[in-house]
């Protein structure tokens, strides 16, 4: 009985100190978590430049910063990073190029439209793209993918500044609002984001241009869905046109 005992204090003990340790190790993980998203914060704000945002951290360090954020945060990176990952391929100088003529990409796109929000963000490499919101064109009625006419006027215009621009990739996300359940809004969003694409290529604008035809469903608003208002809002889709390989091997040679 007595050999029993100390087997059980010993077990006890052991118990004891292995919930300690891990008391310890995940004390430790929070805290380089948030050691990570301090320094993430500091490296985009340290960064940033007047030669445009596709000048910041042109040898990938963009990349690395997105998917610090997105993983700290614990958002699927595949959901908010825009582009393929091409590591040191990029230079600062080469980034700071790509950015002047995205620049000139954006204000081509907020000449021709009329009805569309356009700005300017990162990419999956710390590169500027341009993202193209439809105010009032591409909205859609409750549980509808169809374009109206004022989105297809509003379309086939912006058709023609991606063919002006082909060494553009092009991300087409569709999203809708909480109306529903995920398993009516995540196909909906995913046929609005077909009805877009599908129209552009209709208007000419080539299938291999467009790299991700994406649906979200409900995630990501933009805008409150308790009023009606906002729910128009969030029925939506975005366009992404960001840097193609070709683009980048332009800015490397000094040809862009």
């Amino acid at each position: 009985m007595q050999g029993s005992t100390l087997v059980s204090k010993h077990v006890k003990a052991l118990m004891q100190d292995r919930n300690c340790l891990i008391k310890i190790f995940f004390g430790f993980m929070r805290k380089i978590k948030f050691m990570a998203l301090g320094l993430a914060v500091m490296m985009a704000v340290g960064c940033e430049t007047k030669t445009g945002t596709g000048a910041l951290i042109g040898t990938g360090g963009g990349a690395v910063l997105g998917g610090i954020i997105g993983n700290i945060i614990g958002k699927d990176t595949k959901a908010t990073m825009i582009g393929a990952a091409i590591g040191g391929a990029v230079g600062a100088g080469t980034g700071a190029i790509i950015g002047k003529h995205m620049d000139k990409v954006a204000a081509e796109a907020q000449a021709n439209l009329d009805n569309a929000t356009v700005v300017t963000e990162r990419d999956a490499n710390g590169l500027t793209c341009v993202k193209v919101t439809f105010d009032s064109g591409i909205l859609f009625q409750t549980n509808k993918s169809d374009l109206n006419a004022s989105s297809k006027t509003e379309l086939s215009k912006f058709a023609q500044v991606l063919k002006n621009n082909l060494d553009c990739y092009v991300d087409v996300r569709g999203y809708t609002d909480n109306t529903g359940t995920d398993a009516i809004n995540n196909p909906l969003s995913m046929n609005r984001a077909l009805s877009v694409s599908n129209y552009l290529n209709i208007c000419g604008v080539p299938a291999s241009q467009f790299k991700n035809v994406t649906g979200f469903g409900s995630s990501n608003p933009v805008a409150s869905n308790s009023t009606a208002e906002g729910r128009a809002q969030n029925r939506r889709v975005e366009i992404y046109l960001y840097a193609s390989e070709a683009m980048v091997n332009a800015a490397n040679n000094g040809t862009l």
